[in-house]
């Protein structure tokens, strides 16, 4: 998903006091671990940073919120926390908080597994032991922290928890670091990917595809993208509890961020727009042309897409999108846009699934692809009934394991985010039936 987004630059002072709080931070929790912990306990002890790995349950903005550095100004005893960490493994663990308490004192809870233990805080930065907890099975277990009672300002600034115990080893997932802003990525939870397997060398002309999104899997920041191919992508998402787009966008061959970098002979150039399209430029993700229309499409409603790529024998492509909605029985132009320093048919031809939303990142959604079919330069069709399952480097890092793809009937079907159980191997390939009945689309007579 592409999303251009304004930044806030910070003064030289706001960064450097915002460096010196964590610089000390970690200083005060490396001397308490080492100074509480034996040896044996450190060495296998992991920390688990509110950062990337946790989220306001209450949704509310004020009295506490979440940052890069953890859990910031909690005030509110309406306010809740939880943090999600994937263990691989049965066993015990033990739990400390590092925290601050920067006047006062408060009392706290922390719950994990049906078993709420109370602490109580004050001080300077350092790990707070909060309790042992046995672990039955694998899985995803959710850590919540509710407010009880304070007699300072705050109830506390949470930086992270740590675990140690026989169900702490190699094999516990969440996301480590902010390397690469991955406390961003990890937010926004794993993108998983569908890569349909085309039957020998065909100049593929068109794509086709149909989605399909089962009801209550339209939440909000998901983009459940149909037909992509190496220089753009097309298909559907939720914008806001009142926006829903589709999405037709072409990347340009000039890699940078800012589209206002693109030098002229290397941007997107828009041919033609359907009616009610808005068309523009997009950054942040790679730069180029990009066209949407607003359409309030709905869950439990298969649409289907139609994307066209044909080289002019100039140095350029035509790429140009068609949607098609039973509500309105026709199809209808989204956009064309020229590529240049292009000369292809359509490759590496894929379907996606993400959430675009990091605040939504602990809600599941799920989506079906059905009938994908190619039709080649020569006016020929043919069936796509094979595709891998990937995901994106959140999921090859390990850092969520929430993902999941393969065939659901006879459709394929990606499902991301919300912390569940069973995930898919990636790199697994999953083959559906053959329809054998090639899409009643007249190519011809599309508008």
């Amino acid at each position: 998903m592409i999303v251009t987004r304004e930044t806030k630059q910070s003064s030289k002072f706001t960064t450097v006091a915002i460096i010196a709080i964590v610089l000390i931070t970690a200083s005060f929790s490396s001397i308490h671990v080492n100074a509480n912990l034996s040896k044996e306990m450190a060495d296998s002890l992991i920390t688990v940073p509110f950062g990337g790995n946790a989220w306001r349950v209450d949704k509310d903005t004020i009295g506490g919120n979440l940052s890069d550095a953890g859990i910031v100004n909690w005030s509110s005893n309406k306010a809740t926390f939880t943090a999600y960490v994937r263990f691989g493994h049965a066993g015990k663990f033990k739990l400390y908080i590092n925290l601050a308490v920067p006047n006062g004192r408060s009392k706290i809870t922390l719950s994990a597994l049906g078993v709420t233990k109370k602490v109580e805080i004050e001080g300077a930065p350092h790990d707070q032991y909060a309790g042992e907890w046995q672990l039955a099975d694998t899985g995803y277990v959710a850590f919540k922290i509710k407010g009880i009672s304070k007699t300072g300002d705050i109830f506390a600034n949470i930086n992270s928890i740590k675990l140690v115990g026989t169900a702490v080893d190699s094999k516990i997932n969440y996301v480590k670091n902010n390397e690469g802003q991955f406390f961003y990525w990890g937010r926004r939870g794993p993108s998983v990917h569908l890569g349909y397997v085309i039957p020998g060398e065909i100049n593929a002309e068109w794509f086709y595809n149909e989605v399909t999104v089962p009801k209550g899997n339209d939440v909000l920041g998901s983009y459940f993208m149909a037909d992509g191919f190496n220089e753009g992508y097309f298909g559907m998402q939720v914008n806001s509890p009142t926006e829903r787009h589709i999405l037709f966008s072409i990347w340009s061959p000039f890699n940078t961020d800012d589209p206002k970098a693109i030098p002229d002979d290397q941007k997107i150039i828009m041919l033609k727009k359907g009616e009610h399209v808005h068309t523009g430029e997009f950054g942040n993700e790679g730069s180029g042309g990009q066209s949407y229309l607003n359409y309030d499409w709905k869950a439990e409603t298969t649409y289907k897409f139609l994307v066209r790529a044909k080289p002019n024998g100039q140095g350029r492509t035509e790429y140009t999108a068609w949607f098609y909605a039973p509500e309105l029985s026709k199809w209808q132009l989204i956009a064309s846009f020229s590529r240049p320093k292009t000369n292809t048919w359509l490759k590496h031809l894929h379907s996606f699934l993400e959430n675009f939303e990091p605040e939504q990142g602990t809600i599941t959604r799920k989506v079906l692809f059905n009938n994908q079919w190619i039709c080649d330069s020569t006016g020929k069709w043919i069936e796509l009934t094979k595709a891998r399952f990937t995901g994106d480097n959140t999921a090859v890092k390990g850092y969520r394991m929430d993902y999941a793809g393969g065939l659901a009937g006879n459709s394929f079907y990606l499902q991301n985010c919300g912390f569940f159980n069973q995930y898919t191997p990636r790199n697994t390939f999953f083959e559906r039936y053959a329809i054998g009945k090639a899409p009643d689309v007249k190519l011809d007579k599309l508008p």
